[in-house]
């Protein structure tokens, strides 16, 4: 027994172990975390330390299949289907039938497969890797743009896609036709399964908001970690007992409650799980991997992989060019949806437990799925990176086509800032531009009347031929301090007529667009504070005009101090204009010094005064 617990404890601290190394080091090397647990699943699997039964990782580790799907449940919301329903169902569709078709004749009249075996191999591979792709497009700040948009409703497409898939290959093992069922049997087995699932929706509509909320008024958050986690393995057991996978009750379960009102409070609570169980997954893939079989047959798996990356790809291009996106926007959209995804690693053992695989097949494609998550990922830096080349040594190529540009006023960024500029302008009937790279701001910006054209409001480019050159002022209100100050930079220097009106972010940064020059700056927080503090005085007894007076006067010592700080800057004091942070200053002098009420704050204020003496 001692024993047993022993090596227990010893499997436990290698997998932590594994995954804290194995992040890093993959990040490091520019791939993804999916590859780094790969290829530590096989130094801890068998033909490496051998810390753990790979059988018996696996059992645990499908939890975290599971709490994806409840997750991916959790985020599809009818109404985000429904407004993203022709990529969707249109884009996802196409894709996924198209590269199943392409890879099916391949297995089938080249490899000899057999036809549910085609099949069921030709959709593992189709399907994409969620995680590998969605983090490919973060680390870019590409899940915005329209090719962004487009890559991740294929890839919501790919997630609904599975979980009938996954009821559906039981029914096409070969032990299913050979025997005999009793109609009565498979009808009373039906009803169960579809009692199982009016239970799960009757209880998440009806049941769980009530359970959620009596714990939340309890006030005890492990009370509901706890329920989040019975919820899903409750689901998925009982799709399990009915016959069905456990992944579509918990997916059914997340979808269930993803109008809930503890809807973040549940995905917070399962995320940590599910990272490291999705973790120990990729890592129970690897410990799994036939490394004999692969060796045996790498010259084949490394053709085979060559074939399955540009079939996949020329598909996935040719989608999205019928999508009217951008050749290099394509390439990069073919690149990423290149890496098989995680279910591949459940859809083959289970194909070879209902006979539809043989161990070899299951074994080739477990390597095959494999090569491409780690294929995946160095093709889209080598394809960006040649891009990027080709950019810098390409002439300069037509901007965007802005003609219908004819405002008096160009507003950069239509965030929560810019929306109020350009309501004030517009109630004024001024003839406003705008230009943004949100993709969701530009739908919302289709319903002011303007001009609003998707583009990168950084390239100098897109500013000339949205006619920065010829309107009145150019408002900057972008939500990045970086992109505001290369904006500036760029207008001062190729348009030094121009007026900018610029949104800044804190005083230091006020102090840097003065000495640039801008005509006008303002700090996103000093108005709003102001008319915060205003309100704040008339309620404690002051009259509007008193109150109003005083802030005023607090306004007016602010801006003095401003100056005097930018000119005590220029005067020979850098340090003034490029310290991350500056220590808050009081406009009023105090009447006596500060009393700290309690001995952290003492102490706080002693050591501050020793080191600032």
């Amino acid at each position: 027994m001692l024993g047993e617990e022993h090596a227990l404890f010893v499997a436990a601290l290698s997998f932590l172990a594994a995954a804290v190394i194995s992040v890093p080091v993959a990040k490091r090397l520019g791939f993804s975390p999916v590859v780094g647990y790969l290829l530590v699943g096989i130094a801890i699997g068998p033909v490496g330390f051998n810390v753990a039964n790979p059988a018996m990782v696996a059992t645990v580790a499908e939890f975290g299949v599971v709490l994806l799907l409840f997750l991916i449940g959790l985020e599809l919301k009818p109404s985000s289907i429904l407004s993203m329903g022709h990529y969707i169902f249109g884009l996802g569709t196409a894709q996924l039938l198209l590269s199943t078709l392409v890879f099916t004749l391949l297995a089938y009249f080249t490899l000899g497969f057999s036809l549910p075996a085609a099949i069921v191999g030709s959709i593992a591979l189709s399907v994409s890797g969620t995680a590998i792709a969605l983090n490919l497009l973060g680390d870019r700040g590409d899940l915005g743009s329209p090719y962004g948009q487009r890559v991740f409703s294929i890839l919501l497409f790919q997630d609904i896609a599975v979980v009938p898939l996954l009821a559906l290959v039981p029914l096409l093992g070969p032990g299913q036709a050979e025997l005999p069922r009793d109609p009565r049997t498979a009808m009373i087995e039906i009803a169960i399964a579809v009692a199982a699932i009016v239970a799960i929706i009757v209880a998440g509509r009806y049941l769980l908001n009530p359970l959620f909320r009596i714990l939340a008024r309890s006030g005890a958050r492990e009370a509901m970690t706890a329920a989040a986690l019975l919820v899903v393995l409750g689901a998925a057991g009982l799709m399990e007992a009915v016959g069905l996978s456990m992944a579509m009750g918990a997916f059914l379960a997340g979808l269930l409650l993803s109008e809930s009102t503890f809807r973040h409070e549940l995905e917070a609570n399962v995320e940590a799980f599910r990272g490291l169980l999705l973790a120990a997954f990729f890592m129970s893939v690897g410990m799994s991997l036939n490394v004999k079989v692969v060796m045996a047959n790498l010259g084949p798996l490394l053709v085979a992989t060559l074939v399955v990356c540009a079939a996949k790809s020329l598909v996935a291009y040719g989608v999205f060019r019928a999508d009217r996106i951008a050749r290099q926007d394509a390439l990069r959209a073919a690149v990423v949806l290149i890496p098989a995804g995680e279910f591949a690693f459940v859809l083959f053992p289970l194909s070879l437990d209902t006979g539809i695989f043989h161990r070899d097949q299951s074994d080739l494609l477990i390597a095959l799925a494999a090569l491409t998550m780690m294929a995946g990922p160095l093709l889209f830096a080598g394809i960006d990176l040649l891009m990027r080349r080709y950019a810098r040594a390409a002439p300069e190529r037509a901007p965007d086509d802005f003609s219908d540009a004819e405002g008096s006023v160009l507003v950069i960024g239509f965030g929560r800032f810019g929306q109020i500029v350009a309501q004030c302008l517009l109630a004024e009937g001024m003839r406003v531009t705008i230009i943004d790279k949100d993709v969701g701001m530009i739908q919302g910006a289709g319903r002011f009347g303007v001009h609003i054209y998707y583009g990168d409001g950084t390239r100098l480019d897109v500013l000339r031929a949205a006619g920065a050159e010829s309107v009145e002022i150019i408002c900057i209100c972008v939500d990045h301090r970086g992109d505001t100050d290369r904006i500036v930079d760029m207008v001062k220097a190729s348009m030094p007529r121009a007026r900018l009106f610029v949104r800044s972010f804190d005083r230091v940064h006020a102090m840097t667009l003065r000495r640039k020059g801008v005509a006008f700056e303002i700090r996103e927080t000093l108005e709003s504070a102001l008319a915060f503090s205003g309100r704040a005085l008339e309620s404690l007894g002051l009259d509007k005009a008193a109150a109003a007076a005083r802030v005023a006067d607090v306004r007016g010592r602010d801006k003095a101090r401003l100056l005097r700080q930018i000119e005590e800057a220029n005067a020979g004091h850098p340090e003034l204009a490029g310290a991350p942070k500056m220590a808050p200053d009081p406009l009023t002098a105090p009447g006596k010094p500060a009393r700290p009420i309690n001995e952290e704050a003492e102490d706080i204020l002693t050591h501050q005064t020793e080191f600032s003496g």
